[in-house]
């Protein structure tokens, strides 16, 4: 390896290229990178100019990749978890060949173009993560090395090393400062993930200018104390020293490693770099040109030579690489075509061939067989079943495990066998959560984890940042009301369920028995649209009857759990824990000769994709008299109870006491149901 100079050795017969210095070819990445945000009039140019170089070493000399089939499931992962660096990311991968031309960087941050401000996942081919709120994509790193090792140990075998890549990350001085960053990387070290390589952009700069004033953290000790190997006082512009960090750290398997690189932020800028100056801003056109003039950069915006272009692209030797990774799963296949068959399933999402039919006859023997429980509980046991069928399962909780009910007979634990499919995420819910959308990133596995439904909260940004990327997450919140009782109102949930709901692309489930329940849990292991949230109760809930119509309109996320004969007067709307207070409502008004309809809602979103037919028929526009039921925020309620209707749930904080009181204190009783409807209809 030559210090300053990369050659292509001429061993196949084709022409020696010209030989260009290392640094020419990252600055490559900061010309694309500054032209792109001038153009822009947006961006920021400093980390990807200060990181340029780091970047050139590990996508040359390290990354295994196939710009071609962005999608192989033995690729090294690459996390960019300063994601506002992004044009760094958009650079390399032009650079190397993906389908990404000088034409997309051109419209940085443009509407509709493939190189938005941050880097969005499914957006823009190459992009492994959604990342722009820091210290997430280290968190999503951590979960995809999870998986990888993982994966490794439920499918190699001797002389078959089919799952085998690294996870790189990047992140910078705000990573580090982010909260979820301490969380995942200290259950990094803790699981021992060596195949997890992370480079600390150590620039010293943020937005607001020097960090020392507020961010004098000892890096190499905390990591170290996490269980990090830690390579410090890397040469961040130079590219030996990068060389022999990226080397070090992958001879160490059995933790994963942080290289602290020493960088400038806006290398080559003559006035702007080292300062937060060149942080979040163009450069202005007067810089960029005296930075080309300083970089020894010749050539025009968005200009780059044949020859460097040549030396970027791996499109040839990724797929060399993947050639010989799919000559080695032939192999693999014939001697264990089970395993090999299973594997492909499983990274491509392919639920098994007996699953619906399966599923679908567990459904009808919990309602045929009711049964009174929590359905936290009806959770586990839901688990239980579908544990048997689905390997791909990998779940845990953040410390409430036997709160949350989320292992089962099959549970092993990662940390005691790393083949196991059960994590115990320690009291770490945003973590957890960020964790858990790398191992789904990754591929070959349905993740779920779990908190109480009021510790969403510290989860709430990666529980977002799930949903905006659109990926599987089963999401376990119990514990799901004032019901909690005695813990009183620091856990006792009353917005988070709206809040859940009013976020696109989450699928948010409540249901009143074990038969939604396993409806909800159906849907969420079906669900490739995003994430699904599933809301379960403390407190026993009582088994409603149906009919088999009523059985299979659950899953439409509302449907008619009893009815009158002729046109309701009144509709009362209710989910969870409170449908059996209306239930004995419809039960007592229609004793009183009133034409009573109870409406179970599991999932508003469900309902609202309905067709206009069926959605008219649940809850007919013509009846105006409807009451809301649930024990959380009220105005959520709003939209199907209208002007003209009532809702019963909750305006104010809870408070500590025995659950009964509780719903007495609240007004969840079946005496105040039936004088609001009373009340309603009086007024008609």
């Amino acid at each position: 390896m030559h210090k300053n100079n990369f050659i292509i050795a001429n061993t196949t017969g084709k022409l020696k290229l010209k030989k260009h210095s290392r640094r020419e070819m990252a600055n490559a990445i900061r010309v694309l990178s500054m032209d792109a945000v001038q153009k822009a009039q947006s961006g920021h140019p400093g980390t990807p100019m200060g990181m340029a170089d780091i970047a050139e070493v590990l996508w040359r000399d390290f990354l295994n990749h196939n710009p071609s089939n962005p999608l192989w499931i033995n690729r090294d992962r690459f996390v960019l978890s300063n994601g506002h660096a992004s044009m760094l990311l958009y650079s390399v991968l032009h650079l190397t060949g993906y389908d990404l031309s000088i034409n997309d960087l051109t419209k940085f941050r443009q509407l509709n173009s493939k190189t938005p401000g941050h880097p969005e996942y499914g957006h823009t081919t190459g992009i492994e993560t959604t990342t722009g709120p820091l210290g997430q994509g280290i968190a999503n790193a951590v979960g995809m090395a999870i998986a990888e090792r993982t994966l490794m140990a439920q499918f190699n075998r001797p002389s078959y090393k089919i799952i085998d890549h690294f996870t790189y990350v990047f992140m910078g001085d705000g990573c580090m400062m982010e909260g979820v960053s301490h969380e995942a990387c200290s259950l990094a070290g803790t699981l021992q993930l060596g195949k997890l390589i992370a480079f600390y952009d150590n620039n010293g700069i943020s937005i607001d200018g020097k960090i020392t004033g507020w961010f004098t953290d000892d890096t190499a000790r905390r990591f170290e104390s996490y269980g990090w190997h830690v390579v410090c006082n890397v040469d961040g512009h130079d590219a030996h020293s990068i060389h022999l960090a990226i080397q070090e750290a992958k001879t160490i398997d059995q933790k994963p490693s942080l290289l602290i690189c020493h960088t400038v932020i806006g290398f080559g800028s003559p006035n702007k770099s080292d300062t937060h100056y060149a942080h979040g801003s163009p450069l202005g056109e007067q810089e960029v040109a005296l930075t080309r003039i300083k970089l020894g950069w010749p050539y025009p915006a968005f200009e780059i030579p044949q020859e460097l272009y040549a030396h970027w692209d791996a499109k040839e030797i990724g797929q060399e690489k993947e050639n010989t990774w799919n000559a080695l799963f032939m192999a693999y296949k014939k001697s264990f075509p089970k395993l090999a068959q299973e594997l492909i399933r499983r990274v491509t999402q392919q639920l098994p061939y007996n699953w619906d039919l399966t599923s679908k006859n567990f459904i009808t023997y919990l309602q045929d067989n009711p049964l009174n429980i929590a359905s936290r509980q009806a959770s586990q046991n839901i688990i239980e079943f579908f544990g048997e069928m689905l390997p791909e399962y990998l779940g845990g909780s953040a410390d409430l495990t036997p709160s949350n009910l989320t292992t089962w007979s099959g549970s092993k634990a990662i940390n005691k066998d790393i083949a196991g499919n059960y994590i115990h995420f320690g009291v770490r819910e945003f973590g957890m959560t960020a964790i858990a959308n790398g191992i789904s990133l990754h591929g070959g596995f349905l993740p779920y984890t779990a908190t109480f439904l009021i510790f969403s909260e510290y989860a709430r940004n990666a529980v977002r940042m799930a949903a905006l990327m659109k990926i599987r997450h089963i999401m376990i919140y119990t514990h799901d009301s004032i019901g909690v009782g005695e813990d009183g109102p620091t856990h006792q949930p009353i917005e988070q369920l709206a809040s859940l709901r009013l976020t696109p692309n989450i699928s948010t489930w409540r249901p009143c028995d074990q038969v939604e329940c396993a409806i909800a849990w159906k849907y969420a292991i079906e669900n490739y649209n995003g994430p699904t949230a599933l809301i379960l109760s403390r407190q026993v809930l009582p088994q409603q009857s149906r009919t088999k119509s009523q059985l299979e309109n659950i899953a439409r996320g509302a449907y008619i759990l009893h009815d009158c004969i002729g046109i309701p007067q009144a509709i009362l709307i209710s989910t969870g824990s409170e449908i059996q207070i209306a239930v004995a409502a419809f039960q007592f008004l229609t004793q009183e000769g009133y034409k009573i309809r109870v409406v179970s809602m599991p999932s508003t979103d469900v309902f609202d994709k309905q067709d206009v037919d069926y959605r008219e028929c649940v809850l007919p526009s013509i009846i105006s008299h409807r009451i809301a039921i649930e024990a959380s925020i009220s105005d959520y309620w709003l939209k199907y109870t209208g002007l003209k209707g009532a809702v019963i749930a909750m305006t104010q904080f809870g408070a500590s006491g025995p659950a009964a009181q509780l719903f007495k204190k609240f007004n969840f009783t079946l005496e105040y149901v039936i004088e609001q409807t009373k009340k309603l209809l009086r007024y008609d």
